[in-house]
């Protein structure tokens, strides 16, 4: 663990392990309570000088960690594979987006503007200036344990807050590794934090602390609603990427190749283990044996296996329960009436002995009464659910406590702009199974979260607006 600028070793370890080999590849120190409140005084003390530098040198320090990262792109691309599963393709565009919001962030740290406001007294001069919001605590997991880092780092950093990282247990080796290059980069003591210990204790320091001033965290809904509980007891500033159950529509007048390619892209993207990907599949019942077929022959196609080759396109869980689960909405719909085009089960022979590798999965006749269709699965298994109209397809996709992201496939121009109005989710992708960039806003509606990250909103998000008055004579 990393405080104040130095490396802490302790007696309490944690090995991590490869879900695709069940081999070791490292070991993190875990740290308690009382070292994880010592971590927020020295973040609290180092507040003070980091918040007065000048934007222009906060932003020479962004660039520099994204320079760095970008000098062993290959290095942090393996470590993520190995540490949680996904295939190296997946791992190098996490890594590149991590580049991307430090060198998008270092533009925007120049760009921290206030307003001066007419005022209604000749005598007086109104003001607004914006100013960093303190210390903050950033909760990350397991399935963009780099990028999701970045993502929170870059805006507080830019902003002028120090910040206290608490990486899952599941995949903490890229975080260390991040922190490799804070040091190499000089940042100084205290300005950053790595904490990695019992979750329950860890988590209790950070929301327990008035000196905390914002916590952010991406992980699933159930436990951002107990952090957002505790965050009342200090009036904490909280931002909340949750989870997700995303709607992915299919219309009859859509380009079946591109849907389909779009489909693949997304879903299996991380093994299926992203918020993002989509969870419900509906498709017009004109085109829906056409499209089923057309996806079965493609997925049926993709190769599955360890991350780090190459040749594959899928990799392994993270976890033995992460695939319980996907295998327990599988068997829950085929028992309800789904057929299974493809997949359906675990893979374990041979290379997938040591593993932990499901098949990619297509399901057939889904409908509302199975789990799969109310649950977010975060696995590699697409449900496909059939419907007839605009509006009835609205109204199916808008039934779930959940908003972060959908998509729909149209080429019809009216359509495009109506469903877009009405998608009651954070995020559109129309015919885009990637709309994902780090200079718009990323965040969900609903029970998927609270605030932005990304775009010049996520700087907002370490901010606080302070109003000034002068009066003169």
């Amino acid at each position: 663990m990393y405080i104040d600028g130095k490396w802490i070793k302790t007696d309490s370890i944690l090995t991590v392990f490869n879900p695709a080999t069940s081999e070791r590849i490292g070991e993190v120190c875990l740290v308690d309570k009382q070292q994880a409140e010592n971590a927020i005084q020295v973040a609290k003390k180092a507040f003070v000088s980091w918040s007065q530098k000048t934007a222009a040198e906060r932003s020479s320090y962004l660039k520099a960690i994204a320079d760095k990262i970008e000098e062993r792109k290959e290095q942090f691309a393996e470590l993520i594979t190995k540490e949680m599963g996904k295939s190296i393709h997946n791992a190098r565009y996490e890594v590149q987006s991590a580049i991307d919001y430090f060198h998008w962030y270092a533009e925007e740290a120049r760009r921290v503007y206030g307003d001066t406001i007419p005022s209604s007294e000749p005598s007086k001069r109104i003001m607004t200036i914006k100013q960093p919001v303190g210390v903050v605590g950033a909760i990350t997991p397991w399935n963009f344990p780099l990028s999701m880092a970045a993502r929170k780092f870059a805006p507080a950093l830019a902003a002028g807050c120090t910040i206290i990282l608490k990486p899952a247990p599941e995949a903490p080796m890229s975080a260390v590794e991040l922190f490799k290059v804070f040091d190499e980069v000089k940042l100084p003591k205290g300005v950053v934090n790595l904490l990695l210990g019992e979750p329950e204790e860890i988590a209790s320091a950070l929301m327990e602390s008035r000196d905390v001033r914002k916590i952010t965290f991406t992980g699933s809904t159930e436990v951002g609603k107990i952090l957002i509980r505790q965050s009342a007891d200090t009036v904490k500033k909280v931002s909340m990427e949750l989870g997700g159950h995303a709607p992915f529509i299919v219309f009859d007048d859509a380009d079946l190749e591109l849907a389909v390619e779009g489909l693949i892209k997304s879903k299996f993207a991380s093994t299926g283990q992203q918020c993002v990907c989509p969870n419900r599949i509906y498709v017009h019942e004109s085109i829906f044996n056409e499209f089923a077929e057309h996806l079965k022959k493609k997925v049926s196609s993709l190769k599955v296996g360890n991350g780090l080759d190459e040749s594959n396109d899928i990799g392994a869980m993270v976890s033995e329960s992460g695939l319980a689960k996907v295998h327990e909405h599988v068997t829950d719909a085929v028992r309800k009436g789904a057929s299974v085009l493809c997949g359906g089960s675990r893979l374990e022979d041979g290379e997938y002995k040591n593993g932990i590798f499901y098949a990619p999965t297509v399901l057939a006749d889904v409908n509302e009464d199975m789990i799969i269709v109310k649950e977010e699965t975060f696995g590699p298994a697409i449900p496909l659910i059939r419907f007839s109209s605009e509006e009835e397809v609205v109204e199916k996709a808008n039934d779930t406590e959940y908003g972060l992201v959908s998509y729909f496939y149209t080429n019809d121009l009216g359509r495009m702009y109506r469903m877009s109005e009405q998608l009651e989710y954070g995020m559109v992708g129309v015919n885009d199974p990637a709309p994902f960039v780090v200079q718009a806003p990323f965040g969900g509606v609903k029970e998927s979260g609270l605030g932005k990250e990304g775009g010049y909103q996520g700087l907002e998000e370490y901010l606080e607006t302070k109003f000034v008055s002068v009066k003169f004579s």
